[in-house]
């Protein structure tokens, strides 16, 4: 069953040791400075590495313009135990039963399997909302983050060739990925 599109998810969410929450534009210093003007951390991305803070404000504007048009968006990912953020997660809504997902986590937080537990609380959300298909791409050099994804039980579906550009890595030219899924 598909729920209506007036069903939307809670703009804070809890796991085990962390918080999640829509981000709003008293964050955009805190993301800018933590991970989001990083090249190391955004390699991966499918956004250019912020150069400024208008980059993260206009991050900003466009997850509040998710939010109001999808039962979802973006979340920031803090630590329970201090609040200290730690990354960013979220629900990226193509149709009312298909949504991507993915992760960024500052440098501190990497090996520490927040990752995985971002993974896991975003399938748990997914379905609730009347996702059917929620799914996650992954540069197909990016090794670390295709372990996450089967660890945590993505299927790995294949490669889609030539799909996406990683500016970070090179721009204006699409690259393979991978493509991982989970079917509710």
């Amino acid at each position: 069953m598909i729920l209506s599109e007036s069903v939307k998810a809670p703009e804070h969410l809890v796991s085990a040791r962390l918080l999640y929450d829509r981000p709003s534009p008293a964050d955009a210093e805190e993301i800018y400075s933590r991970y989001a003007s990083d090249p190391d951390i955004t390699r991966f991305m499918g956004f250019r590495t912020h150069r400024s803070l208008k980059d993260t404000s206009d991050f900003l504007f466009t997850s509040d313009a998710e939010w109001k048009r999808w039962p979802a968006g973006p979340y920031l990912v803090r630590l329970r135990e201090n609040n200290l953020l730690v990354g960013s997660t979220g629900l990226t809504f193509e149709t009312p039963y298909r949504a991507m997902t993915g992760y960024i986590f500052a440098r501190d937080a990497w090996g520490l399997g927040y990752a995985g537990e971002a993974l896991r609380r975003m399938g748990v959300a997914a379905p609730a909302l009347g996702v059917r298909r929620l799914y996650a791409l992954c540069h197909t050099a990016h090794e670390r983050s295709r372990r996450v994804l089967e660890k945590e039980g993505y299927h790995c579906e294949g490669i889609l060739r030539r799909y996406m550009e990683f500016p970070n890595v090179s721009p204006g030219e699409p690259a393979d990925v991978y493509c991982y899924s989970l079917i509710f």
